[in-house]
């Protein structure tokens, strides 16, 4: 299927959406649930898979579409806007959380690119969205984060979405760079992907990064993302009240760890008790 070509615009700071403009007959793919608005004259469609041009096979085409991504942790479908009206109409997809979205111009990166399972936000219609398995045993095993990714292939756009602040590391032929495996966003498909121990038993029991580290080899390009989702996630969970007894501990209260306090501390937070 030959890419549509569409223009776009990057909207917002933290809360980051982009606006994607079509043209009549032009489509965009998004994933389920990542759809903010749309002009009046597109048609909304879900469907299994992509939706690009490699799942012409019937139904088994479709459901080989729809299985990479289960396998990927996204949703079996994807949604397909299609503008049919006569002017130009656009619509907008939005960030799940606070980071950056990047645009990624496919036909300059070599016509695919590896990218973390959770980051792809929408495309251009034609874009294919596959798996991406490590090839390394030890990848596979110690991996975590980066075993399973996504790789977008094709010549047109696609939109990632990353956490926090993203840097582009341009790698030279050679040159090494350990990474957290949460924080490597995407790369391009000629940069060599591996997993390496910490190295000291101290410092993975201890340090709090882990046991494994991702190390990326040039050349290539690799984008990296200050907060990945998953240690926002950790974060929050680990700063929310933990109900106990049907007491619950408010957070900076020394009052929180005594049996008055206690008390006190659920009449404040509105606890029936």
């Amino acid at each position: 299927m030959a890419m549509d070509v569409v223009d776009f615009e990057i909207k917002g700071a933290e809360m980051q959406f982009v606006e994607v403009e079509l043209d009549p007959g032009e489509a965009a793919i998004g994933e389920a649930g990542s759809m903010m608005f749309m002009d009046a004259g597109i048609e909304m469609d879900t469907i299994f898979g992509d939706g690009s041009g490699n799942q012409s096979g019937g139904l088994f085409g479709k459901l080989l579409g729809a299985g990479k991504r289960l396998i990927t942790g996204e949703s079996l479908f994807t949604t397909i806007f299609t503008n049919q009206g006569s002017g130009k109409k656009r619509v907008a997809f939005a960030a799940p959380y606070p980071g950056k979205i990047l645009p990624m111009d496919l036909s300059q990166l070599g016509g695919r690119l590896i990218c973390q399972k959770d980051s792809f936000l929408c495309a251009a219609r034609g874009v294919s969205l596959g798996i991406a398995l490590q090839k390394k045993l030890g990848t596979g095993f110690f991996g975590g984060e980066g075993f399973i990714m996504q790789k977008l292939e094709g010549d047109g756009l696609a939109f990632v979405h990353a956490g926090g602040t993203v840097v582009r590391r341009d790698l030279k032929p050679g040159e090494t760079l350990l990474i957290d495996t949460g924080c490597v966003v995407a790369y391009t498909s000629d940069v060599d992907f591996d997993i390496q121990y910490v190295g000291k038993i101290k410092t993975a029991l201890f340090g709090g990064e882990g046991l494994f580290l991702a190390k990326v080899s040039g050349p290539g390009q690799v984008w990296l993302q200050s907060l990945p989702f998953s240690r926002l996630a950790s974060r929050i969970f680990a700063a929310a009240p933990q109900n106990r007894g049907g007491g619950g501990r408010e957070e900076g209260s020394l009052l929180g760890g005594f049996g008055a306090g206690g008390l006190l501390g659920s009449v404040l937070g509105g606890s029936d008790d």
